[in-house]
């Protein structure tokens, strides 16, 4: 089954950046990253926010799971790298196809609601400073490294904060010792007491 798959899929780039997909339009692949790391931003009244991250251990074009065409979520590349493209004709023949893949997109499924779930709350309860943390982690999970380069204006728009809230949170993980920043380039000093 898994050879049948991949027969249909092709590698492909992925640019920083890059959107695989936009709230509202088509899904017309699925994008399996292999070493590059996608944002998926929820479009809001006055802007945007981050509400969760896909990496290598999972899949950008998850509505497709559930048999809608459509997507609710812009899935934006943060980190480059490649990725496995599949069409979303073919994608969704092969889990109606496969009882096995079907159960364990189901379950990727539950993994990403229960992130998604989680992230609102750390929106809604935390400070600053402790979604920013959260951030950074989830970045080094998905990167598999603890350094990568980002902006304090995408960091904003990511955590649906002023600018200056982000430096003034970005300061204070450094003056604590848990990360480097300097000029976008941030390394995790300490994953612990991040």
């Amino acid at each position: 089954q898994r050879r049948h798959l991949l027969r249909s899929a092709e590698r492909v780039p992925l640019e920083p950046g890059q959107v695989l997909a936009v709230p509202g339009m088509p899904v017309d692949h699925v994008y399996f990253p292999l070493d590059g790391y996608v944002t998926l931003v929820a479009p809001l009244e006055d802007g945007t926010i981050q509400v969760g991250m896909v990496g290598n251990e999972g899949l950008v074009g998850v509505s497709l799971i559930l048999g809608v065409a459509t997507s609710s979520l812009q899935a934006l590349v943060q980190g480059g790298g490649t990725a496995v493209r599949i069409g979303a004709r073919t994608f969704q023949d092969e889990i109606a196809r496969s009882p096995v893949l079907r159960r364990t997109l189901h379950r990727y499924f539950c993994v990403l609601v229960a992130q998604l779930a989680l992230n609102t709350g750390c929106a809604r309860f935390h400070l600053v400073e402790a979604r920013l943390a959260r951030w950074l982690l989830m970045a080094r999970d998905c990167a598999h490294d603890h350094r990568f380069f980002i902006t304090h204006e995408f960091l904003a728009g990511m955590l649906g904060v002023r600018r200056a809230g982000v430096t003034n949170a970005a300061t204070a993980l450094q003056a604590a010792n848990l990360i480097h920043y300097n000029r976008g380039n941030v390394t995790i000093l300490n994953d612990r007491g991040l």
